[in-house]
């Protein structure tokens, strides 16, 4: 097992002395003790995620959150203060294998913010990142199977997505968007994409790769 260690990049930003954008980053990295390309691979691309999102909500967010704030004063609406936070979660940390989400939200303003999921799955015996199918290169035909897996599981709880959610799956079902469990292979989906916002990020455990 990998030794992780969690950072923060936190800040307010002010106008007219009033905090108009508050940050939270959070980004793994791994504990080194020898010099291990992958784990530095892992370090350096986690690192970026976080320092970009911090460039954007210091500077495009900003700038939007302070238009917001003049706008709202010189017409006498409530206030709404600008909000970043990302986290992340590991679902599997077992040998050479590291597996990661991460939820990136953003307030605006509005009824709710945004939350937008991606994920990362390592293999430090190669160094690398795994991509979905080569964890079933026995099975030419998995993606098929996957979104059988999927369709079956949103038929016992239909209520929760639209009403054409298998198409609307297999229109927007990517690839990249999985995580490693120990229990299997997580699937999900963006908010709207399948269902409505109040059901949350869609996911789906899929427990054959055969």
């Amino acid at each position: 097992m990998l030794k992780i260690k969690n950072n923060i990049l936190e800040k307010e930003l002010t106008y007219d002395n009033t905090v108009v954008l508050k940050y939270h980053i959070e980004y793994p990295t791994i504990i080194i003790n020898n010099n291990k390309v992958g784990e530095f691979k892992f370090n350096t691309y986690n690192e970026s995620l976080a320092l970009k999102l911090k460039k954007r909500a210091e500077n495009e967010l900003y700038n939007d959150s302070v238009e917001l704030y003049k706008f709202n004063k010189e017409n006498g609406y409530p206030q709404r203060m600008y909000e970043v936070y990302r986290k992340y979660e590991i679902t599997l940390n077992s040998g050479h294998i590291l597996s990661l989400y991460t939820d990136e939200y953003i307030y605006t303003g509005g009824a709710h913010g945004n939350t937008v999921r991606a994920s990362q799955t390592w293999n430090f015996r190669f160094n690398k990142t795994i991509e979905l199918y080569e964890l079933y290169r026995g099975n030419p035909y998995f993606i098929l199977d996957i979104l059988k897996s999927i369709s079956k599981q949103i038929s016992q709880n239909p209520e929760i997505y639209f009403e054409d959610a298998c198409n609307l799956m297999i229109n927007t079902f990517n690839p990249k968007s999985f995580y490693l469990t120990p229990n299997g292979v997580v699937i999900y989906f963006q908010h709207y994409d399948i269902a409505p916002y109040s059901s949350g990020i869609p996911t789906f455990l899929i427990t054959n790769r055969n």
